[in-house]
């Protein structure tokens, strides 16, 4: 009978308000968002000397804006240089500011059973792009963007879709790091300009 296990069931005496604190968060939710920022100004967008290169986030969950599903950051890639090689689960695109450059990819076979696997296929595909030009970059795929001017930098905007790390796939693999890379370099608006400059001299 389906009552036979009820002593399984009607065991355990803890008391938790689980469902009310949703109709509280759902409740009080506008009057938090409102506190929230619409607007991001460029002195409240942190720089980052990245693994990936340098960057300047636009929108990311730490940054307390409106925003609730898209993180967003500007990578800027000095004359004749390159970003850093990276693979994640979530699709990506990039909007191509200013420059010129080509994509290297290398897209990868899945395996999705009680355990989570990925293997690069052997095939690298190079995509040209200029300024104007969207780059689109499909789940699972090995990428870097490299600029093909050596004497001026190239700028990208990318947009990726926090649901993937929401539902537990954050799945990020850093596998080359951006020549730039640094991890004792503190960014300033100075020193950026600088490597947009190519003068690789005076920022070393």
């Amino acid at each position: 009978m389906a009552w036979d296990e009820a002593r399984a069931w009607l065991s355990g005496a803890a008391n938790q308000k689980l469902y009310q604190d949703l109709l509280d968060d759902a409740t009080t939710r506008p009057a938090r968002l409102a506190l929230r920022k619409k607007i991001v100004h460029p002195e409240d967008m942190p720089w980052e000397m990245a693994r990936q290169g340098l960057l300047k986030h636009l929108m990311s969950e730490q940054m307390n804006t409106r925003m609730e599903t898209v993180d967003a950051y500007m990578q800027v890639i000095p004359p004749g240089s390159r970003s850093g090689k990276h693979r994640h689960l979530a699709e990506e695109c990039l909007y191509v500011v200013e420059g010129h450059g080509y994509d290297l990819h290398q897209d990868c076979d899945v395996e999705i059973t009680d355990t989570y696997a990925w293997k690069p296929q052997d095939e690298v595909k190079r995509y040209e792009w200029e300024s104007g030009d969207v780059i689109y970059v499909p789940p699972c795929t090995i990428h870097q963007h490299f600029n093909g001017d050596p004497a001026r930098p190239a700028r990208l905007i990318s947009c990726t879709n926090r649901i993937y790390k929401n539902s537990g796939l954050n799945d990020l693999v850093q596998i080359e790091d951006a020549p730039e890379y640094d991890p004792g370099v503190v960014l300033t608006a100075e020193l950026v300009r600088k490597y947009l400059e190519g003068d690789k001299k005076s920022v070393a």
